[in-house]
């Protein structure tokens, strides 16, 4: 299983952050859903490496946080919460956050498993999502607002998305270039793969998505 542990950078100078945290994730489909377990910080237990992807690039973009990605098996019966739950992907995320704290300027992303077998495959899963953390904190908010429109219509010739924006093709494309769209697009599938990768070196057993009651509200 996948267990995120995300803590807030700052929160002394940037106030209590966690609601908009919480809001920010309430649509992504978990296990066991994301909530505040102590002080600045929110857990949840995740079975998907294309689910993990999408949270930790919503998390990334907004900057004030750190991201613990712990890879293992999980206590059974689960809990109704995150943070009632255990196993060793939940020692693995408190690790993994821990060493995300003392990242300094790199990005503080950290990826965890316990298990020796995965834990070749975790390591470079957090390279490449290091290197997708690099590209997404240094976007521009123009940057942004054309991806986040690509996003909503990603069938929509370019000349469209222009035309929605109110600025000219030429700046789109200088936009998504400038971005690095289409690298990270790529990259969020490589860092899945070997995301997916550790999950199968594991030792232990991977429950079934029936088993473990997925939910897309968390």
């Amino acid at each position: 299983m996948f267990v995120v542990t995300i803590d807030q950078r700052g929160s002394r100078s940037h106030g209590d952050r966690v609601p908009e945290l919480l809001a920010l994730l309430a649509d992504v489909p978990t296990v066991l859903g994301f909530e505040r377990t102590v002080g600045d910080e929110v857990q949840g237990l995740l079975a998907d490496p294309e689910v993990v992807l999408e949270t930790v690039v919503r998390v990334l973009r907004e900057l004030d946080w750190y991201i613990g990605i712990g890879i293992g098996g999980v206590d059974l019966p689960l809990p109704e919460q995150s943070r009632e739950a255990s196993g060793d992907a939940f020692v693995a995320a408190r690790e993994a956050v821990e060493t995300a704290k003392k990242a300094g300027e790199r990005v503080p992303l950290c990826v965890r498993s316990p298990s020796p077998a995965a834990a070749e495959w975790s390591g470079a899963a957090e390279a490449v999502l290091v290197l997708l953390g690099d590209v997404i904190r240094k976007r521009s908010s123009a940057e942004w607002r054309v991806i986040d429109a690509l996003e909503a219509d990603p069938n929509a010739p370019q000349k469209d998305v222009a035309l929605v924006l109110g600025i000219s093709p030429q700046a789109v494309s200088k936009a998504i270039l400038r971005s690095a769209h289409r690298e990270e697009r790529n990259g969020r599938r490589a860092a899945a793969l070997l995301l997916r990768q550790a999950q199968r070196a594991l030792t232990v057993p991977w429950p079934s998505e029936r088993a473990l009651n997925v939910s897309a509200s968390g």
